[in-house]
């Protein structure tokens, strides 16, 4: 046995300082983050390994997904993001009629199921909608907003008679001149793209209106005038009003179309001419050879 003296000398000298491991532990729980780590992280983890081995099986991701498609389409179902009813507002009955037919639509659909940007692009493809806007309106109702292109001339194309609106753009096909006489009747290659000077000749026309039947575009340059009675009036690629302006005045005051007058060239203002018709030119020269005779 040791004498007790001994062994209190033996604890005395014992070392109370921490070992190597125990100086690392006690610092790695002096950081935030090492803390935080294992509050958190290690759980977290635990957890994942959990749910990643749980979902692993099949029969338990099918699951997932039907739970997720069944409260998906409850949602979705619900009355009050269902659509029941569809309105087209700024458009005729005929261009009513054709949003109905390219956007089929069976009432009533879930909100969720429109896409309303793709059905705007359809209805704004349609000739005679300058532009659209669609909604869906509190109590279930589609509302499709229409900006309706305004025809204001009848242009005579190759395949047939089309109107337009003051652009020029195509809105709608006819089937005969009379379905729409109010318009004034344009035709020619470049006649779209000059339509306001078109227009404006028409405007210009005064007493000769009711006699006029279309003006023609000539070579995308210039203007033909065509009357009832196939009278042209050839204008210049220049101001055309103002020279069709000067015939009107010549005929109001010298009946110059009242004559046996085929053609009116004003192509050159400084000095137009005239064609007389076959009929009055076989009387001049029936006259010019009895005169020769005598």
């Amino acid at each position: 046995m040791q004498p007790l003296r001994a062994q209190r000398l033996k604890a005395r000298h014992r070392d109370p300082a921490p070992s190597r491991w125990g100086y690392r532990y006690q610092r790695l729980m002096l950081t935030p983050g090492f803390r935080k780590l294992l509050k958190v992280g290690v759980p977290l983890l635990v957890v994942t390994g959990l749910v990643a081995g749980w979902t692993a099986r099949e029969p338990n991701r099918q699951m997932i997904a039907d739970a997720y498609y069944t409260t998906k389409t409850r949602i979705q179902q619900r009355d009050e993001f269902m659509v029941k009813v569809m309105t087209v507002d700024g458009a005729d009955d005929t261009l009513s009629s054709d949003i109905r037919m390219v956007l089929p639509l069976e009432f009533p659909t879930s909100n969720f199921d429109l896409d309303l940007e793709e059905m705007r692009q359809i209805v704004a493809a349609l000739p005679a909608v300058a532009d659209a806007t669609l909604r869906v309106r509190p109590g279930g109702i589609l509302q499709v907003q229409v900006t309706q292109r305004i025809p204001v001339a009848v242009f005579r194309a190759p395949a047939g008679l089309k109107l337009i609106d003051a652009s020029g753009v195509l809105v709608q096909n006819i089937i005969l001149r009379a379905d729409r006489s109010d318009l004034p009747l344009v035709t020619g290659d470049g006649a779209r793209k000059a339509l306001t000077e078109g227009l404006e000749i028409y405007a210009r026309a005064g007493p000769l209106a009711p006699r006029m039947r279309g003006v023609v575009r000539m070579g995308e340059r210039r203007w033909d005038v065509i009357l009832d009675s196939g009278q042209r009036i050839l204008l210049p690629t220049t101001n055309p009003v103002a020279a069709f302006e000067r015939v009107v005045a010549l005929n109001q005051t010298q009946d110059l179309l009242e004559r046996d007058v085929a053609v009116v060239d004003m192509r050159h203002p400084a000095r137009p001419t005239i064609r007389l018709n076959e009929q009055a030119l076989a009387n001049l020269r029936q006259i010019n050879a009895e005169q020769e005779q005598e």
